[in-house]
């Protein structure tokens, strides 16, 4: 009698596991992305330098677990390090001032266990996309890494681009971004979804971001969930700046975006800009 009483007390769990299962849309799955200003660590800034606020950036990446990260101004050491201690995530990316690994690199972290690298690549923001150079009016040689990705919950395919435009030429960002345009219209020909982040070093109102109406989404004014928050904060004394983005193109819908503000450790702020984030499903 008891078996029969324990079976029988099976039977609601599998029922309602059953209810769940066939409400779940079928064919729908999400990847979470972002986009992060890791701040380069030659620089000096003080009680803000390198290194005071490594242990943050860490943290930072194990509290919020991303399918696929870009990340841009981090040196090889920086990037040598997430990986060191945040086991899930593998690398691609180069140096922009030799192609290797000298200079700030425009990065790619992807969460191992989530999802599979198929193929990737880095331009040059110039005339000459496959050379290190400076490019138009810029201030410093600028570079985009691409990524052919596939999710391992849904097998799904999709680009994942990272890049980090001028913050002095104006005609350097806008032939950029169409460099970067005509760039993935050449790598995507089977016209899978495409997510395109970055320090764009521009808000929305920027000519330069033009040449994207119409053809990526931007998943902070497209998201059921969303902030508005500045996303350049100077260290706390800048905070008037929306300068990073996530856009994207081919996916059902992005149903929540976040500026990471949130504190780790000891750092109020664990770069001079904050993490964006955006869940996409397909």
């Amino acid at each position: 009698m008891r078996h029969r009483l324990l079976f029988l007390a099976f039977i609601p769990v599998f029922f309602m596991s059953a209810v769940l299962s066939a409400a779940k849309p079928a064919g729908l799955s999400k990847i979470n992305v972002m986009s992060y200003n890791i701040r380069q660590g030659e620089a000096n800034d003080g009680t803000n330098s390198w290194q005071f606020r490594y242990p943050a950036t860490a943290m930072m990446i194990e509290d919020r677990l991303p399918d696929v990260m870009g990340v841009q101004e981090a040196y090889s050491y920086q990037l040598l390090f997430i990986t060191e201690n945040c086991r899930e995530y593998k690398c691609v990316g180069v140096g922009r001032e030799d192609g290797k690994a000298k200079g700030e690199h425009v990065a790619i972290l992807y969460n191992k266990n989530t999802v599979s690298l198929m193929k990737w690549g880095t331009f040059w923001l110039s005339e000459t996309p496959d050379k290190p150079t400076k490019g138009w009016d810029a201030a410093c040689k600028r570079t985009t890494t691409w990524a052919l990705m596939k999710s391992k919950d849904s097998g799904r395919k999709f680009f994942f681009v990272n890049t980090h435009l001028d913050h002095m030429g104006a005609v350097a960002r806008k032939e950029g971004m169409a460099l970067i345009m005509s760039e993935i219209a050449e790598l995507n020909k089977d016209n899978l979804p495409v997510v395109l982040v970055g320090d764009f070093n521009s808000d929305v109102s920027d000519p330069a971001l033009a040449i994207l109406d119409g053809i990526m989404k931007n998943s902070r004014k497209i998201a059921a969930k969303t902030d508005s928050c500045n996303t350049f904060n100077g260290w706390g004394k800048e905070t008037s700046s929306i300068i990073d983005h996530i856009f994207y193109s081919g996916f059902r819908s992005c149903t929540e975006y976040e500026t990471v503000t949130k504190p780790y450790g000891d750092r109020k702020f664990i770069s001079d800009h904050y993490p964006v984030s955006a869940t996409l499903i397909f």
